[in-house]
Formats: structure tokens, C-alpha cells, sequence
């Protein structure tokens, strides 16, 4: 299992939830379940790390909760993406893209300059 730095953790979570609630509404358990599922386990998001992002999420009006009663007749919170989350979704995922094209550009072209660090972004 990875063990992620918490600022980390903390600064992805919103944007991967919003990912996995881009294709369908979801409840907590079942969205823990999605990233080990995705990760192949090798991500364990608990619940009191997953449960104050959503609250979060859903105060910036990202999500909407709304309780439903499963099949096993047990009421569960099922969160949906807004109209407003995804322009959030829209927004954070460039942000990232941009950071991930940024990480490999230095990664794999140590820089020497700080003209060099513009040169490489702008390419």
C-alpha cells in the first residue's frame, strides 16, 4: 500500500473525486472502494479523510448529497457532480496537467538556469 504525503493527499483528493463522480453518483464506502479498486490497492483513502472532503465539496456547492436507500435497505449518502463541479473538474484538471507536464519537463531536463525553467514551460 502507498503511503502518500498528507499535503499530498489532501490537495488530489478533490480532483479524483470529482473524476469518479463525473461518470455516476457515488457514496463514500463506494468511492474508497473505486480508488483501491483503481490503484489495485495499493491507495487507502480512510474515511475521515474522504467524509470532511465531501463536506468540503459540497459547501463549495462541487457535489450534492442526497440520501437514498440501498439495496440492502440501509440509507446511504449518494453524492452527485453539480454543474458547478464540473467547471471545477474542468478547471483543477488543466491545473494538474499542467503541474504533471511541468514535473516530467524538469525531471527528465535538469536545469541549469532560470532561463532555462522558462524556455522549458513555454515549450
Amino acid at each position: 500500500m502507498k503511503e502518500l504525503n498528507k499535503e499530498l493527499m489532501a490537495s488530489s483528493l478533490a480532483p479524483i473525486v470529482l473524476l469518479i463522480l463525473r461518470g455516476q453518483e457515488s457514496y463514500g464506502y463506494q468511492i474508497i472502494q473505486e480508488l483501491r479498486d483503481k490503484t489495485k490497492g495499493q491507495l487507502n483513502v480512510a474515511e475521515g479523510t474522504l467524509y470532511p472532503v465531501l463536506k468540503k465539496m459540497e459547501a463549495k456547492e462541487w457535489i450534492e448529497g442526497n440520501w437514498k436507500k440501498a439495496e440492502s435497505g440501509r440509507e446511504r449518502r449518494y453524492y452527485a457532480l453539480t454543474d458547478k463541479g464540473k467547471q471545477e473538474l474542468e478547471q483543477q484538471y488543466s491545473q494538474w496537467n499542467f503541474i504533471n507536464d511541468l514535473i516530467h519537463k524538469l525531471w527528465n531536463h535538469p536545469l541549469s538556469t532560470s532561463n532555462s525553467l522558462l524556455m522549458t514551460i513555454s515549450q
